[in-house]
């Protein structure tokens, strides 16, 4: 099978007919592989191969899902025709760059496997390791992220890498540390609960785990880049720490989005009103207080102050309208009425 794959990656032209037609059949898959990739033609053919070493001896079904995200190679070409000659391997083709987490998510759509397997492109990530990842999934954990360790990466990468990941787990309380570490294993119900968009991939633990799913860590072999080059430039860094104040709202006060404006809103005006205070006093001592600046700041303070708040208010209101499921995540539900119509109908044959 891996050589048959080598071979036909290294043309172009179509698969004929009686080819497709010894394609492996497909079934429901307990296992998904979701790789965003981009441009990344040369690791393809070694990637498919080394998944599929590692896979097939687990005697599971799966699947593997590549979400192209906007290529300009021959990368959906090259998958392509992997899906052409084994019906496990599918192919979501963006119509432009998206980023990852739109990647992720489309993976995540389709992936039909009880257990979601995530990893990069680009060979870094080894296969061979998702036999430990998925060994960590016991039922004590829902979602096992990889620790690349030792990381073979350029040290202009390594130290920002390490600042954000330690202010990461100062703010947040999770104790990972690697956030960013694409090589990561879920079981379904996370992937389904956790809404990503923008950047917030990096962000997944968190979220997760403010959903009351259960977070681990296992540390994982990391490989140099072999081919092409990274896709992140060291903006990330930059844009990462602007999801981390979105994730930190979110996971914090979504629910409760007054207790977040409220602080500032009662704190500005209560210093808005000392000052006027002190003022007041002032003026009835018979003092001209008009024409002082410190006038003109403590009205500003407390008009600030009650716009705070009256965001907040509405943010309680939409908040309220939109969140109906109160913010909780339900793990199981025993004894629920489909449960005892099963029981009595297997009772009764």
């Amino acid at each position: 099978m891996s050589t048959a794959i080598a071979e036909g990656l290294r043309t172009t032209e179509a698969i004929p007919a009686h080819e497709q037609a010894e394609s492996i059949e497909p079934e429901q898959p307990h296992i998904s592989v979701v790789i965003p990739v981009m441009n990344e033609s040369e690791s393809i053919p070694v990637l498919t191969d080394e998944i599929l070493e590692v896979l097939q001896p687990l005697g599971k079904p799966f699947e593997i899902i590549y979400v192209d995200d906007g290529s300009r190679d021959r990368t959906p070409e090259l998958i392509r025709s992997l899906c052409a000659t084994d019906s496990r391997i599918q192919l979501i083709q963006f119509r432009k760059n998206f980023g990852k987490s739109a990647a992720l998510s489309a993976g995540f759509d389709a992936a039909r496997g009880d257990v979601i397997v995530t990893m990069d492109g680009d060979l870094q990530d080894v296969p061979a390791e998702i036999p430990k990842l998925l060994q960590a999934l016991d039922e004590d954990t829902d979602l096992v992220s990889g620790w690349k360790h030792p990381r073979n990466d350029p040290i202009t990468k390594r130290i920002p890498s390490g600042i954000f990941n330690a202010v990461v787990r100062k703010l947040t309380g999770i104790t990972i540390h690697d956030f960013n570490c694409g090589f990561k294993v879920y079981r379904s119900e996370v992937t389904r609960e956790i809404p990503l968009y923008g950047e917030l991939h990096r962000y997944i633990p968190v979220l997760a785990h403010n959903r009351g799913f259960r977070v681990a860590e296992t540390k994982v072999r990391h490989r140099s880049r072999r081919y092409g080059h990274s896709k992140f430039g060291g903006t990330r860094f930059a844009r990462g720490f602007f999801d981390l104040i979105t994730v930190l709202f979110l996971t914090q006060y979504t629910l409760r989005p007054l207790h977040f404006f409220g602080w500032f809103g009662v704190s500005t005006f209560s210093i808005g009103f000392l000052i006027n205070s002190y003022l007041a006093i002032l003026w009835f001592m018979g003092q001209p207080i008009g024409t002082r600046p410190l006038l003109t700041l403590g009205v500003l303070l407390m008009i600030i102050g009650g716009q705070f708040l009256v965001f907040g208010l509405l943010a309680e209101m939409i908040a309220s309208t939109t969140h109906r499921s109160a913010g909780y995540s339900i793990r199981r539900h025993v004894g629920a009425p489909e449960d005892r119509k099963t029981r009595e109908a297997d009772e009764h044959r």
